[in-house]
């Protein structure tokens, strides 16, 4: 089985990288920008690295030509929905041109190739103000240029499996965190500072922005496992949610991550890290994607955040905690 990844020296493409290299009979290929020798998640590993700049057709072509793959997880895109309100121009463009030549190039090369296209849950806006978990029935409503560039996405997978008979799948991924995630998400940006701070690189103050909201939560590690069993055995056209149904306030993710640390650390909340969209409570359904495949997750939210913030210690020379709960 030929596997190309895009997006595979990333935070999520690098843990599938990692959940794939125990799949037995499979050869894993590999998008990068940058040059072998500089992708460490992916140098020295067995793995065969494509440099290519996803954004040029030409480019796109040649790589499906030298990988000719069975499966594609297209990973790649610009993921940060504060920085799409700096610059909105930038996340619409990577984000929709590189799926619209790797589709074109996977239809003209006349594979049989299986595409999973990562959408996200940020399509489904504040999901009319819904207390109940969200499905994939839920009519789109975009609160940001991100949501706006992965609205688009989503369509274009299943436009062009309806036009032209490719077996795209479509993922919709609630929150997914874990360990080697850089800043930038909220997980990431308390653990980062609370191991500064640990490490006497930041005064013991942190600085957060909405503490009530309530999001739906998963390990990344259970999120790509989710991503190979719908590859495998989701259906053509079909979108599917990937989430915990669990929902659980910033705020409670906070109080987790200090309980880990033996600082005494005052809490600030700072306006710049404040949305100027932000939905109270975004919460899931993935009883299509269990149905489907079996999956549920396994790793508990407090192994997931202790294994971030040890990470972030690790990064920064501090101790780290125990590897279990």
């Amino acid at each position: 089985m030929r596997v190309l990844i895009t997006g595979a020296g990333g935070f999520v493409g690098g843990h599938l990288v990692d959940f794939l290299l125990t799949v037995p009979d499979t050869a894993l290929h590999a998008a990068v920008f940058d040059p072998p020798g500089k992708n460490p998640r992916l140098d020295g590993r067995p793995i065969t690295q494509h440099v290519a700049d996803l954004r040029d057709p030409e480019a796109v072509r040649d790589l499906i030509d030298a990988a000719r793959p069975d499966r594609v997880y297209h990973l790649a895109a610009l993921a940060q929905v504060g920085a799409s309100f700096r610059d909105p121009w930038k996340t619409l463009e990577n984000n929709i041109r590189v799926q619209l030549n790797l589709q074109e190039a996977i239809l003209r090369s006349g594979l049989d190739t299986r595409i999973l296209i990562i959408s996200s849950s940020e399509i489904y806006g504040a999901a009319g103000g819904s207390t109940h978990q969200i499905d994939e029935s839920f009519p789109f409503a975009p609160g940001s240029p991100y949501s706006v560039s992965k609205v688009t996405q989503d369509m274009l997978g299943l436009q062009y499996h309806l036009a032209h008979g490719m077996a795209i799948i479509r993922a919709r991924p609630f929150n997914h965190i874990g360990p080697s995630q850089k800043g930038g998400f909220v997980a990431a940006d308390f653990a980062s500072q609370i191991a500064a701070i640990e490490a006497g690189q930041q005064e013991p103050v942190m600085f957060v922005g909405n503490l009530t909201a309530e999001r739906d939560f998963t390990d990344v590690r259970d999120v790509v496992r989710a991503y190979h069993l719908l590859l495998e055995h989701g259906t053509p056209g079909d979108a599917y949610n990937v989430c915990s149904g669990a929902a659980r306030s910033i705020q409670s993710l906070l109080d987790t991550l200090l309980s880990f640390s033996s600082a005494e650390i005052e809490v600030r909340q700072d306006p710049a890290r404040m949305r100027p969209s932000d939905v109270p409570r975004h919460v899931g359904d993935a009883s299509k994607l269990r149905a489907a495949t079996g999956w549920q997750p396994t790793i508990p939210f407090e192994q997931t955040l202790l294994d971030i913030l040890n990470d972030w210690r690790q990064s920064m020379g501090v101790p780290v905690r125990p590897d279990r709960v």
